[in-house]
């Protein structure tokens, strides 16, 4: 597993090239408390390493107040549609602000969840069988005749989530017919399509990447273990419901394959500067794509940092030298 080299001193802000960013954080999505957490730790990290950085909401005053002070470059820490759907970085496009993270259009793409597992399936790369249903279908067709068809193609256990969106909202583990119906339901207060999945046992896994320059790297697996066995909403933001491995307890070749998969799929989708892909590791060693993160939560309590630290490496150094770079190449 290869892993991004110390930040060099030429990258890091000095009090005679002084770096203002802007950590943008908050929106008006469910994962907004969130994304304020995110957003908070990444503004705490960069003053630690002498970076200036200010904390803006994605509102109204966000362009005007980008035009009148202009930040060298600005690190989106927004979670769910407003942060990771492109939206509102074609907007930053447009008024030709440098950011870091993924184009609009890659965005796009890893927030589809089918759209990217039929590319990551393309490329070679495992995924578990899905269906995509629109609520439309759902409604029209009959509930318990598109159900039947789906138990039949996929079988039991399943895995039933919004097509897009994060930090597990709504997704559900089935494992009786008789509960899909309630979770299709359930799913469809997040969205207007429900991606229902085959569900794989195995080893739950969050695959950073981060590209400081050189090509995007893998940092060390980070294995996840629900006390539920369910990695949902509750699991991630409940103190002491999950217990978390930094590196994952992995044969070395396991880990190797599972960092050439999150490599692959940063690639073949073509997401930039970082990323964090959720995946399952099987007992016979496969890896198996969920779906990727272009904005990974970046609390005290999430995976990207527990896996720079698993890699030796410093928060705030490589936040710094990820929103250096973008200022420098804008």
């Amino acid at each position: 597993m290869t892993e991004p080299a110390p930040s060099p001193v030429a990258d890091r802000p000095t009090e005679e090239n002084p770096l203002r960013a802007v950590v943008l954080a908050g929106g008006l999505t469910f994962e907004r408390e969130v994304s304020l957490s995110s957003g908070t730790q990444v503004v705490e990290e960069l003053a630690r390493v002498g970076v200036d950085a200010e904390l803006r909401d994605a509102d109204a005053e966000l362009l005007p107040g980008l035009a009148a002070a202009p930040a060298d470059a600005v690190f989106v820490a927004l979670h769910g549609a407003t942060g990771e759907d492109g939206a509102l970085r074609a907007v930053l496009d447009l008024a030709g602000v440098p950011y870091v993270g993924s184009p609009a259009a890659a965005c796009r793409l890893a927030w589809d969840k089918p759209a990217a597992k039929s590319v990551v399936r393309t490329a070679g790369v495992t995924t578990p069988d899905w269906v995509a249903l629109p609520h439309s279908t759902f409604r029209e067709l009959g509930a318990g005749a598109v159900l039947d068809l789906i138990v039949a193609r996929l079988g039991l256990p399943l895995m039933v989530k919004p097509a897009s969106g994060g930090s597990a909202l709504g997704a559900q583990k089935v494992t009786r017919v008789e509960d899909l119906p309630a979770a299709m339901v359930s799913c469809f207060a997040y969205g207007d399509t429900v991606l229902v999945e085959r569900f794989v046992d195995g080893v739950e896994v969050a695959l950073s990447v981060v590209d400081l320059g050189e090509g995007p790297e893998a940092l060390p697996a980070v294995e996840i273990e629900p006390e539920s066995g369910v990695f949902d909403y509750t699991a991630r933001y409940t103190p002491g419901l999950t217990e978390y491995h930094a590196p994952a307890r992995l044969a070395d070749d396991v880990a190797a394959r599972a960092a050439e998969v999150a490599v692959r799929v940063h690639e073949v989708l073509g997401l930039a500067d970082l990323s964090r892909t959720d995946a399952i590791v099987t007992p016979d060693g496969e890896v198996h794509f969920l779906e990727v993160n272009v904005s990974p939560g970046l609390t005290e309590t999430s995976m990207f940092p527990m896996a720079v630290e698993a890699a030796g490496h410093d928060l705030g150094e490589v936040l710094a030298r990820l929103l250096t770079r973008r200022a420098r190449t804008a």
